[in-house]
């Protein structure tokens, strides 16, 4: 009979359908299952009150795991635009109001883009935190640095992938295919440098 062993599980501390495809894609091949908070029906919500990414992530790892024996991992991720001294930043999901689309962020950014005049230069920025039982085992950063496009671009991804290029692929993030995209995101390589510290402990 071959290896029957279950894979470990993790539980990622989202509700975003585009964020957990982009981390089961990445931790997968290091054999790790990803589920999300709605597929352990876990309705208790943690506010991000943080002020930073990395605040964020360990408030939504500890709080989330204290409603599961899995260990938890969550990130707290955004754009940080230079010529908006760092906006939408840890606000980035809330950019546009709290109800509001990845369309009306995208028109907002580009909106107060278009009176700052200076360069376009951005960067995505990812913080992870991965707890257990309510502590804290390990967190992880990663980034990825680029510039605001001119007009949304591409169908992939999510949030502000249509506007965020990569000058030295002549692309936007939603112009990449997943594959093309997880080998250069700022989640790829938080997570790259998480996995790095969990085989060294």
């Amino acid at each position: 009979m071959g290896d029957q062993r279950a894979m470990p599980t993790m539980l990622l501390a989202t509700h975003n359908a585009g964020k957990l495809r982009e981390f089961r894609a990445l931790l997968g091949p290091s054999g790790w299952e990803v589920v999300g908070l709605g597929d352990l029906a876990i309705s208790e919500h943690v506010d991000e009150t943080a002020g930073s990414f990395a605040g964020n992530a360990r408030l939504k790892a500890i709080g989330y795991s204290l409603e599961t024996d899995l260990p938890v991992l969550a990130d707290d991720s955004g754009l940080e635009v230079i010529a908006l001294d760092g906006r939408p930043g840890v606000e980035s999901a809330r950019y546009a109001g709290k109800e509001a689309s990845d369309a009306d962020r995208i028109r907002k950014l580009l909106s107060e883009l278009e009176h700052a005049g200076r360069p376009r230069s951005a960067r995505f920025f990812c913080a992870l935190a991965l707890a257990q039982w309510g502590s804290l085992i390990l967190e992880a950063t990663g980034e990825c640095i680029g510039e605001i496009a001119a007009a949304p671009r591409g169908n992939h991804g999510f949030g502000y992938d249509p506007v965020f290029y990569v000058p030295e692929l002549g692309k936007t993030f939603a112009e990449l295919d997943e594959a093309e995209k997880n080998r250069l995101s700022h989640r790829s390589r938080a997570v790259e440098s998480l996995l790095g510290k969990m085989q060294i402990r």
